[in-house]
């Protein structure tokens, strides 16, 4: 028999962490699984308040290096050190934030999967300093990298590293699965006037815009209401926006929302609005497809992908703000005003989510892994 693989995972956040997105979850999806199938699996993450240096996470061991000030230098020293000494057999980065660089220490093979880099878009979100850094390590890909495999949760996610030099033949497709609902969701018919947002609460994800999307839709829908699940560095600014527009007594902020929560205030959704900038794939747009709820979306990286334009969700035209904000009110208000057509499309989300399933991911990236053992 041969010996388990031994992985070492490098992705700042942990599934645990106050602030996992969408790559933790993919990162615990897939680990439990291949843990399941024998991998031997240790992620090397940053440590937050409260949290124990080692803790065993369904299958995965996480090893919390310290905070941010501390974590990325103790990374490349931890694994440099750990690969030398034969801990692992591969090494699997996972490229969401700033990218580790692992080729250029690893003394073991690397395989890489982008979900996606942020290029211009990092300075929505971070000061200037810090983006320009993470831009300035995003133009290293195509060098430090040239000879790693990849897989992409897109074909977005494949396209951007093509056009920054990687080869499209070294660049695999592993879509992320979503957790099917337990219950089934309710007729369109039988929501009430509801348009959600479920996601991170930052700048990039512009959740502003679609409250300013809504404002001047009150009006033709006196009975708006407006629910938007999760938590972030934006949240008090969003309380304030949705204040001066007169929004506040419709809108439900509700942070942090169990699977159960956000499953129960999704199914009474009409609608769920996306209007960042750039996602890896959209998990939380296929999340909500599988209740039956259709995405107004920007037309941007990764939201193509995840939506279907005209068959599971209405995709917006990006632009300028002043541009943006009227498209998407204008697709909301088209869709809310006709229940057939919302039908329609709440049918086709729940067969087209029924493609993504974790079990099949789980497979692709272990053979992945299996493959970059063997230098392949």
């Amino acid at each position: 028999m041969p010996s388990p693989c031994r992985v070492l995972i490098l992705n700042e956040r942990d599934p645990l962490h106050p602030a996992a997105g969408g790559a933790e979850v993919h990162v615990a999806e897939i680990s439990k699984r291949m843990a399941a199938m024998g991998f031997e699996l240790t992620q090397a993450a940053v440590g937050f308040p409260g949290a124990p240096a080692h803790e065993r996470v369904e299958g995965l061991d996480v090893l919390r290096l310290g905070r941010i000030p501390s974590y990325y230098p103790r990374v490349v020293a931890t694994c440099a050190r750990e690969t030398r000494r034969g801990r692992f057999d591969v090494v699997v980065e996972h490229l969401n934030k700033v990218p580790f660089c692992a080729p250029a220490y690893s003394a073991v093979p690397v395989l890489a999967v982008n979900h996606h880099l942020f290029g211009r878009s990092a300075f929505l979100q971070v000061a200037w300093p810090i983006a320009a850094t993470v831009v300035a390590m995003e133009a290293l890909i195509p060098w430090i990298y040239r000879r790693t495999a990849f897989l992409a949760v897109s074909q977005s996610s494949k396209e951007d590293l093509v056009a920054r030099g990687i080869s499209g033949d070294r660049i695999g497709l592993l879509y992320n699965g979503i957790r099917q609902p337990e219950t089934a969701a309710p007729p369109i018919s039988a929501r009430p006037c509801r348009v959600s947002y479920f996601g991170r609460l930052e700048r990039y994800k512009r959740v502003d815009l679609m409250l300013r999307a809504l404002a001047p839709l009150v009006p033709r829908f006196p009975t708006l209401e407006i629910v938007i699940i999760g938590r972030g560095s934006q949240r008090e600014a969003l309380v304030r926006l949705a204040e001066q527009l007169g929004l506040a007594a419709r809108t439900r902020f509700t942070g942090f929302a169990s699977d159960e929560l956000r499953d129960e205030l999704l199914a009474a959704s009409r609608l769920c609005v996306c209007p960042s900038v750039k996602e890896g794939w959209g998990i939380t747009v296929v999340e909500a497809n599988a209740l039956g709820v259709p995405v107004v979306a920007t037309d941007a990286p990764g939201l193509r992908d995840a939506v279907v334009h005209e068959a599971t969700g209405v995709l917006v035209t990006d632009g300028a703000p002043e541009l943006l904000v009227p498209r998407l009110s204008e697709a909301i208000g088209s869709l809310l005003a006709d229940e057939n057509r919302l039908a329609r499309l709440a049918v086709a989300a729940i067969a087209w989510s029924r493609r993504f399933d974790w079990d099949a991911s789980a497979a692709i990236m272990a053979d992945a892994v299996e493959r970059a053992r063997r230098g392949r």
